[in-house]
């Protein structure tokens, strides 16, 4: 028995949610004899893929899952957002997050979390009894409060993200060595205090997978030459997550989910060049490398991950699209995008969807009008500096996917079947005996009453 079974009493529900940033349900599900503890998770709770959210990115992702809410709601679209009325942009923080958290609703309730290393949560939040941010974090001595966490994760070389850099040089021996040292360190904090604080809801989630995945999945995927290392990376994945399970007390449930799935890429597709050579976007004059470079004589733009902008009038600074023909120059827009093909004659858009159909709340400002979810092998750029050819080939193999996201909970009575990002912080809130109003929410609880 440790110190926090020795403090807590039985009178509250409690979960530990465990993320596994980009992991798709297949990868594990696959493999029960390489990945013997999401095997024994599955038999003894439930398990399935879900589906991710519009645009399947992780900067929108995680605020959508820890929330419950859309994009529309959370305020925040991608990576790069734009500003209201303007076409400077910037990177979307954890105070750019507009909906309440689960461990906001848990903390209301009068009940205690730990947050660790959760993307889009900078700086750290004081209404939790610990938490140091994840993705997007400038360093440990800022990323962590209170102090003491701060230092503890200092001594123990906790490392909030993996150097991504090292994953574009051939030989992957480097990247996957500061990976495990990420995982590790991760880890170890996980279980430090898990075991010591005196949590109601445990948040915590590892996001080297998502690293490794970009840089070796296509290897897993088809055989390449990074495959070994690739499963054996997993293999401690899996390892973590049974001792995790095991050092959990009875009366804790434990919820493992990715935000996205993951597929092998086989084309880099510049959106905005693809705008320009198309006669949609157009720029002030030929040195431009960001949204404002943008003329008035532009009708669409493209923002990271796969989100098309018209050029409207009134809504940007030199929007040259009228109101009167929105409609159609959307559709016109979408129509083409439903036709792009590849390199390969494959279709680049799995589909295109208005923005009407994915976002509903106060930020419309700021939404893309449309989103194009790729197919498989399609990875959606969309720089402004310009390239030569619309299809490339990077330094990643690896892409998101909508489809095929991870989510397993210790609970035989979970209904996963047809479920999405939406509805994981119900389902917390519903094993915790939070009560919430369920209209507020755009997923609905998986617990069978």
């Amino acid at each position: 028995m440790g110190l926090f079974d020795r403090l807590r009493g039985k009178d509250h529900p409690r979960v530990a949610f465990i993320g596994i940033d980009g992991v798709p349900f297949t990868l594990l599900s696959e493999h029960p004899d390489e990945f013997p503890n999401f095997a024994a998770l599955a038999d003894e709770g439930s398990a399935g893929d879900i589906d991710s959210i519009v645009p399947p990115e992780s900067s929108a992702c995680w605020p959508a899952l820890t929330t419950g809410v859309n994009p529309g709601e959370t305020g925040v679209y991608g990576f790069q957002d734009r500003e209201v009325g303007s076409y400077d942009t910037y990177v979307p923080m954890g105070r750019d997050v507009q909906a309440t958290r689960v461990w906001d609703r848990v903390t209301d309730a009068g009940r205690e979390a730990t947050v660790m290393n959760v993307p889009v949560t900078f700086p750290p939040q004081r209404n939790v009894q610990r938490m140091v941010s994840g993705f997007l974090s400038p360093g440990v001595d800022k990323a962590a409060y209170p102090d003491d966490f701060r230092d503890a994760l200092s001594e123990m070389n906790y490392k909030i993200d993996v150097n991504a850099k090292l994953g574009h040089d051939d030989d992957k021996t480097a990247f996957m060595e500061d990976a495990r040292k990420t995982l590790d360190r991760r880890y170890e904090a996980f279980e430090r205090y898990i075991d010591q604080d005196d949590w109601d809801l445990f948040f915590g989630v590892f996001m080297t997978t998502d690293r490794v995945n970009h840089f070796l999945f296509k290897d897993y995927e088809r055989d390449g030459k990074n495959k070994d290392a690739f499963m054996e990376f997993y293999r401690t994945v899996d390892d973590y997550l049974g001792r995790i399970r095991d050092a959990l007390p009875e009366d804790v449930t434990l919820i493992v989910a990715s935000d996205h799935g993951f597929t092998s890429l086989d084309y880099e597709v510049h959106c905005n060049t693809w705008l320009e050579e198309n006669g949609w976007l157009s720029y002030e004059d030929d040195d431009h490398d960001s949204l404002s470079d943008i003329d008035e004589e532009s009708k669409a733009y493209s923002l990271i991950p796969g989100r098309f902008f018209v050029n409207l009038e009134g809504r940007e600074p030199r929007g040259s699209v009228p109101q009167s023909e929105y409609e159609a120059v959307r559709d016109e827009l979408k129509a083409e995008l439903e036709a792009l093909e590849g390199p390969d004659g494959n279709k680049v858009a799995d589909r295109v969807v208005v923005k009407e159909d994915a976002f509903r709340g106060d930020h419309d400002d700021i939404a893309p009008d449309l989103v194009v979810i790729p197919n498989h092998g399609f990875d959606l750029k969309s720089g402004f500096k310009g390239h030569d050819d619309v299809f490339g080939v990077g330094p990643r193999n690896g892409m998101h996917s909508f489809d095929n996201a991870t989510l397993y909970v210790d609970d035989p009575g979970a209904v996963i079947e047809d479920a999405d990002l939406y509805d994981i912080a119900p389902t917390i809130l519903d094993l915790m005996d939070v009560e919430y109003s369920r209209t507020e929410l755009d997923g609905a609880s998986l617990i069978q009453q």
